[in-house]
């Protein structure tokens, strides 16, 4: 019996679909919104229908992936109304209630502030850090 190269078959087209899969495949093994436990796979039927004879055989080609499905996901919507013009809105938002200040959206002061220097036993601010007083000496 002779042999059939895969790669031969319906003029090379299964060798074609079948790197195409491969790809879809190993794009999906590298989705992050994808579970990592799911086994994907690779699926090549033939089909083979003869004819009365027995002297023609018609082969039917699929190729097919079983890929893993995406992560569900979730957000929110603000809804209401406009009373002045009677409008309906839908606003969509995260972590944070509608109209609330992000800390992340703060600019930082063009100066930088500088740091006083907190003397750690009595909790006050030194006003001059770098000069040290002598009260034994301011005392007289």
């Amino acid at each position: 019996m002779n042999k059939v190269g895969l790669q031969d078959i319906v003029g090379g087209q299964l060798q074609e679909k079948f790197n195409r899969a491969f790809e879809k495949v190993v794009e999906n093994l590298q989705d992050p919104n994808t579970s990592f436990k799911v086994k994907r796979g690779i699926d090549i039927k033939l089909g083979f229908t003869q004819n009365e004879n027995r002297d023609d055989v018609k082969v039917s080609v699929v190729v097919s992936e079983k890929l893993a499905p995406q992560h569900d996901m979730s957000t929110s919507f603000y809804i209401g109304k406009d009373l002045q013009t009677g409008e309906v809105f839908a606003e969509e938002y995260g972590k944070q209630v509608r109209g609330q200040m992000n800390l992340s959206e703060i600019t930082p002061p063009a100066e930088p502030v500088q740091a006083e220097t907190v003397d750690t036993e009595t909790g006050e601010i030194m006003e001059d850090a770098g000069t040290v007083v002598d009260f034994r000496k301011a005392a007289l």
